[in-house]
């Protein structure tokens, strides 16, 4: 079979690296994709945001599914367009990327059917958040309604830092209408966690745990980013910790979805607070989560072309996953600068020694060609990701991989995965 990706990004070439392992597919696009994924796929130039032209390739070219990576193309729409012409995607459609889409509309679910989440309240005015700022003190967490790349969550241990990030958001618009609207919400306590599942609207299939690490400094320091690492599993989540997730976060939230005329089929990834063994929830995507990808997927035994049919084709209660049993580590390489400015077209080198090594694969995110070579082209550039016997194995692996990897402006964090290693 034919599958096309959407997107460009290191959760993108993941899932091409893993869906071209499979003896289901023939032939694999990735639009538009980047130079790490031209090793796996045929690349189109299409934007993710030119929905029309995405479905109008899908139908010449004869696709059989096509798997959407990013959550912009889903709340444009992409589903609700190839579904109208007969093209099998796999993702949530327009209705139901909105529990990604807007912060608001997931709060407000999550607060009708008593779904754990932290306290909030949203506001359509810099003034009026300001107001409720002064009453309730810090601190406090201001998060932007729309989608921001990931960056849109500001936590503030001061007033002076949450009035600053308000400002920030409305006023100078720094992510645009995703600022229409602020949430001012409680700051939850604990260990975030990451906990995604493949849904056909009816049937969850749970995937394994992860953990992301969302600060672009060592020591969970500096502003947030889209993910600077992660890794797989995660210990904080027991069996206990996760049936808990599961009863009183995920099926219920399908439920609500549905029940609230907003079927939902997909991945749903929950961003979990865990403290003493009680989740909540920080915020929900509507899709792959990335960097967690990358580890997951290296992780998963199973072919993935038969789940994402079951979930599209809405018999995944039949299906079950393998994992591996060893532990897997991504660590983002990213450009000096990110997640503000930072320089493209930085030659980058190494990358054939790491192809050398077993049970290492670079992903590759923000690249480009350059002629021959292979340049930088985005703040996330390379998610390298090992497999090890445990976390303290794999995070050593992905270490040594990454110190073979070069180029000027380089930078990324050097404790990814300390908190598994500091559990008992």
């Amino acid at each position: 079979m034919k599958i096309l990706v959407v997107g460009s990004g290191g959760r993108e070439h993941a899932l091409a690296w893993k869906l071209a392992q499979s003896p289901l597919v023939s032939r694999l696009y990735a639009a538009p994709g980047n130079a790490g994924m031209a090793a796996q796929a045929t690349l189109a130039t299409i934007p993710v945001t030119d929905i029309s032209a995405l479905a109008s390739f899908a139908q010449r070219e004869g696709i059989d599914l096509t798997v959407v990576g990013p959550e912009l193309p889903l709340t444009l729409g992409i589903v609700d367009e190839f579904q109208a012409r007969g093209l099998s995607i796999f993702g949530a459609n327009q209705r139901a990327a909105q529990l990604e889409g807007s912060k608001v509309f997931a709060k407000r679910l999550m607060k009708k059917y008593g779904i754990p989440t932290a306290s909030f309240q949203a506001f359509t005015s810099a003034d009026s958040a300001l107001q409720h700022l002064k009453k309730v003190g810090a601190p406090i967490v201001v998060k932007a309604d729309g989608l921001a790349g990931g960056k849109g969550v500001i936590v503030c241990q001061s007033e002076e830092e949450a009035a600053s990030a308000i400002r920030s958001i409305m006023e100078e618009r720094v992510y645009g209408e995703a600022g229409n609207r602020v949430i001012l919400e409680d700051c939850l306590t604990g260990e975030e966690v990451s906990y995604l599942i493949l849904t056909d609207g009816q049937a969850i299939l749970p995937l394994a745990s992860s953990q992301d690490h969302k600060r672009v400094f060592d020591g969970d320091q500096g502003p947030n980013t889209g993910g600077m690492g992660a890794y797989s599993p995660a210990p904080v989540v027991s069996p206990e910790v996760e049936q808990r997730i599961l009863d009183r976060i995920v099926r219920p939230t399908i439920a609500a979805m549905t029940q609230e005329g907003r079927p939902y089929q997909g991945v749903l990834y929950a961003g979990l607070m865990i403290q003493d063994g009680h989740p909540q929830v920080l915020e929900f995507n509507a899709r792959f989560g990335d960097p967690e990808t990358q580890p997951l997927l290296l992780r998963m035994r199973s072919d993935l072309v038969p789940l994402l049919l079951a979930a599209v084709e809405g018999n995944l209660e039949e299906m079950e996953v393998d994992w591996r049993e060893e532990a897997a580590v991504c660590v983002v390489m990213a450009s000096a600068g990110y997640p503000d400015f930072y320089a493209k077209g930085k030659p980058i080198s190494g990358l054939e020694e790491l192809a050398e090594m077993k049970d290492v694969v670079a992903f590759h995110a923000g690249t480009a060609f350059d002629g021959q070579s292979i340049v930088t082209s985005g703040g996330r550039v390379l998610g390298v990701t090992a497999l090890g016997r445990g976390i303290r194995e794999a995070i050593e692996r992905a270490y040594q991989a990454a110190s073979r990897i070069h180029w000027e402006g380089l930078h990324y964090r050097k404790d990814i995965g300390y908190r598994a290693l500091h559990r008992p």
